[in-house]
């Protein structure tokens, strides 16, 4: 009997993995092997929100040009899907190796769809080959992003007379762009506006897929505006989403005031060493309250001049009259002189001035003096003329 003849190591090696290789391709059979056609997409499975559209990519793959036709199946009551190629509807590409067309499936799901999954098959089929995509759908009502408008400031403090600057971030955190129509409102009498940021004339801003940019916000107090928290309310509006916030503007008052007298009349007479009272008047003519407000006059040398009450508290648009005493020098010469007056708060932050003019007579016991010497000198010189007028 003879006895087989035993192969080399190699060679047993390399017909093991010729064995493997044949029943690899016995189990994946020959269509497998070679399609020809082949359809497939970045994405098989997505999120969508009711009311919103998704699009799935396609890519068809062949290993010779041919035509090949598109088809989805079953598809859900009241959802809607197109086949998209080149600008048109289409049911069939023209697909080559060397450039493989670009197709895309819409697939519109009706607002009021309830969350879950479904799956919509695409079939793609040329003569004798065929392949089927599943798509998977989720459908989930916070799937479609939203728009978000915020501003790391949105409480700004300040007077009256300032006009107030917000910067906002407005974010499309949505999978398309969208145009945004800006609008800003304020308590009546202000001028509030909403802008893209740099563009002073334009209303309305662009914002790409899941990017930002920025909104420039002016607020300018109505005349007179009270001190007080005011709110500012602006809206970004693309039809599809909105979104709005909330500013606040603490205007804490416009502190002025003036100094003046009852009657407008800035001078006073009197004699010399004797009391002359004048009443001046404290005006606020800001929209803040004045408190402490204390007057000082500046006078000639040796005067005083006091206040009565010495400080004051002055509410907006309002008035509080002052008495102050002034007694001037009791050798004060008679003419005219100047008191200047001047009213400051606590921080003599806010302030006015006013100069009066003050008369000194002469002094009537001067008056007296001088009467009573004229009337002496006609005594004596009566006396005289009678004495000695005979002679």
């Amino acid at each position: 009997m003879r006895r087989p003849t035993r192969l080399p190591a190699p060679v047993r090696t390399i017909v093991a993995l010729a064995g493997t290789v044949g029943l690899l391709l016995g189990a994946v059979g020959p269509a497998s092997a070679a399609t020809g056609l082949t359809l497939s997409t970045p994405y098989p499975a997505v999120a969508v929100a009711p009311g919103d559209t998704v699009t799935f990519d396609l890519n068809i793959g062949v290993t010779e040009d041919r035509t090949v036709e598109l088809a989805v199946g079953f598809v859900p009551t009241g959802w809607t899907t197109t086949l998209r190629g080149g600008g048109n509807v289409i049911d069939a590409v023209r697909a080559t190796v060397t450039n493989p067309p670009s197709v895309s499936l819409d697939v519109a799901v009706p607002a009021g769809t309830p969350d879950g999954s479904t799956t919509i098959t695409v079939t793609a089929h040329s003569g004798s080959l065929t392949d089927a995509l599943p798509l998977t759908i989720r459908v989930n009502s916070n799937a479609s992003g939203q728009v978000t408008m915020t501003s790391d400031f949105p409480q700004l403090q300040g007077p009256a007379s300032q006009t107030f600057s917000f910067t906002l971030t407005l974010k499309n955190d949505t999978a398309e762009d969208l145009t945004f129509a800006l609008s800003a409102q304020g308590p009546a009498g202000w001028t509030v506006t909403a802008n893209p940021s740099g563009e002073t004339q334009a209303t309305s801003t662009t914002v790409k897929a899941g990017q930002t940019t920025t909104i420039a916000v002016s607020a300018t107090p109505s005349t007179g505006a009270q001190a007080g928290p005011y709110q500012i309310d602006v809206k970004a509006d693309s039809g599809t989403h909105s979104t709005d916030t909330q500013l606040e503007v603490d205007v804490t008052g416009d502190f002025s005031m003036t100094l003046t007298t009852p009657d407008q009349r800035l001078n006073a007479s009197g004699n010399a060493g004797s009391a002359i009272t004048a009443v001046i008047t404290v005006q606020n003519t800001g929209s803040g309250q004045l408190t402490g407000v204390k007057p000082t006059a500046t006078a000639p040398s040796n005067w005083t001049v006091t206040f009565d009450p010495p400080t004051v508290d002055v509410a907006p648009n309002q008035s509080v009259n002052v008495t102050s005493t002034i007694t001037p020098a009791s050798d004060a010469i008679a003419g005219d002189y100047v008191v200047s007056y001047r009213a400051a708060t606590t921080d003599s932050s806010t302030n006015a001035t006013m100069d009066m003019r003050v008369t000194i007579q002469t002094s009537l016991t001067w008056a007296l003096v001088g009467i009573a010497l004229i009337l002496v000198t006609l005594a004596v010189l009566g006396w005289v003329f009678a004495r000695y007028g005979r002679r």
